[in-house]
C-alpha cells in the first residue's frame, strides 16, 4: 500500500459559531422540546443550510412570512432568526395573535438600539451594509422610512450627498470585512467631520476574531478553505481575508464532498477556518475527508479565546439543554491535536 502524502492542516480558533448563532439553534430546539413541534422560524435561523435541515428534521417549519403560518398552529411558537427582523415583524405578529420568541443576537440589536439612537437625536442614519442581507433590512426597518441610508462601499460613501445642513450618524452590518469597513468610514469621517459613530463598535467580536485568525493563518497556505454558505455574509468575507493575507487560493465549502480533491496537486499546507454560522461537524468531516488521502498533521493557529454566552428566552430558561440536543451540529469532535 502506498503511503499518504504528508499534508499540514492549519486549523484557526476561534471559528464556527459565535455565541448569537449558537444562541439562536439552542432557541429552536429548546422550544421544540418545550411546546412540540411544529415550531416556525420566520427565514433562515442561520446563514447554513445543514443547520437549516437539521432543524427541519426535528420539527421546525420555515416560512418567508408570518401569513404562512396556518390558523391552527397560531398557538406554537414562530421564532425569529438571528440576523433580526425589521420592527413591523412583532407588531405583526402582535396582530395576529401569534406566540413569538425573537433569537435576534444580541450584538445585532445593539446595532439595532445604536441605529435608533441616532434618529432620537435627530440624525440622519447612514447603515454601512450589504443591500439585501436580512441584516441591513432588519435594522433599517427599526427607523421612520427616509430616515436612513445605505453605503456598501467606499464609491457609495464618496457619492452620497445628505440634506442641506443635515446631521449624520452611522452604524454598520455587524458581518462586515474590518479592513474594508474601515475605509468605508474613513472617507465617510472625511467627508463628513461631525458625523456621529456609534456608541461602541458595530462589527461584532466574532467577525473581527474570525478574521483575525484568517488573516493569521494565510501566509503560507496553499490552500484557504472556509466552511460556510454562500449566503453567509462572515463566511464570504472569511474567503476575501485569507487571500488578501497571502493564501495561494481560498475557496468557500459547505461540505467535504464540494472540495475536489483530484485536483489539488502540490498541497503542502491547507488552512481551515469555518464561518459564525457553519456547524463544527462540518469541519470535522473535511478533516476526516483529508486523513482519508493525507498523512495529516493539525497545527494550531489560534489567535484569540471566546467564552462568551448569551442567555436564552426566559420562556425556555427552565428547559434542560443536553450535549445529545446539539450533536448534530456539534459533532463528537476530532481531536485539535495529533495523539
Amino acid at each position: 500500500m502506498a503511503s499518504k502524502p504528508p499534508l499540514t492542516i492549519r486549523l484557526c480558533g476561534p471559528r464556527g459559531f459565535c455565541a448569537g448563532v449558537d444562541r439562536a439553534i439552542q432557541i429552536v430546539i429548546l422550544a421544540l422540546k418545550k411546546y412540540g413541534a411544529p415550531v416556525y422560524v420566520r427565514h433562515e435561523i442561520v446563514h447554513n443550510r445543514y443547520v437549516v435541515e437539521g432543524l427541519q428534521a426535528r420539527g421546525a417549519i420555515f416560512v418567508e412570512e408570518l401569513d404562512e403560518i396556518p390558523d391552527e398552529h397560531h398557538n406554537q411558537p414562530v421564532i425569529f432568526s438571528a440576523h433580526g427582523v425589521p420592527k413591523s415583524v412583532p407588531e405583526e405578529a402582535r396582530l395576529q395573535n401569534l406566540f413569538y420568541l425573537d433569537a435576534t443576537c444580541p450584538l445585532v440589536s445593539k446595532v439595532h438600539k445604536q441605529a435608533m439612537r441616532h434618529q432620537r437625536n435627530g440624525r440622519h442614519v447612514i447603515l454601512i451594509g450589504h443591500s439585501g442581507h436580512p441584516e441591513v433590512i432588519g435594522t433599517m426597518g427599526q427607523v421612520d422610512a427616509g430616515t436612513v441610508s445605505l453605503i456598501e462601499n467606499v464609491e457609495d460613501a464618496e457619492n452620497y450627498q445628505p440634506l442641506p445642513g443635515q446631521k449624520l450618524g452611522f452604524v454598520s452590518q455587524t458581518t462586515l470585512s474590518v479592513e474594508d469597513t474601515a475605509e468605508i468610514i474613513e472617507v465617510l469621517k472625511r467627508r463628513f467631520p461631525d458625523i456621529e459613530p456609534p456608541a461602541a463598535e458595530s462589527i461584532c467580536y466574532a467577525t473581527t476574531n474570525r478574521q483575525e485568525a484568517v488573516r493569521a493563518a494565510a501566509p503560507g497556505s496553499d490552500l484557504f478553505l472556509i466552511v460556510g454558505a454562500p449566503n453567509s455574509s462572515n463566511s464570504r468575507r472569511l474567503v476575501e481575508v485569507a487571500e488578501r493575507f497571502g493564501a495561494q487560493k481560498s475557496l468557500l465549502v459547505q461540505r467535504a464532498a464540494e472540495i475536489d480533491f483530484a485536483h489539488l496537486n502540490d498541497v503542502h499546507t491547507v488552512s481551515l477556518s469555518a464561518g459564525a454560522s457553519a456547524p463544527e461537524i462540518i469541519v470535522d468531516e473535511i478533516i476526516a475527508a483529508f486523513r482519508k488521502r493525507y498523512d495529516v498533521t493539525i497545527e494550531i493557529a489560534e489567535t484569540a479565546v471566546e467564552n462568551e454566552t448569551f442567555l436564552v428566552n426566559r420562556e425556555l430558561r427552565e428547559v434542560v439543554l443536553t450535549p445529545e440536543d446539539m450533536e448534530f451540529v456539534n459533532g463528537k469532535g476530532i481531536p485539535d491535536k495529533d495523539k
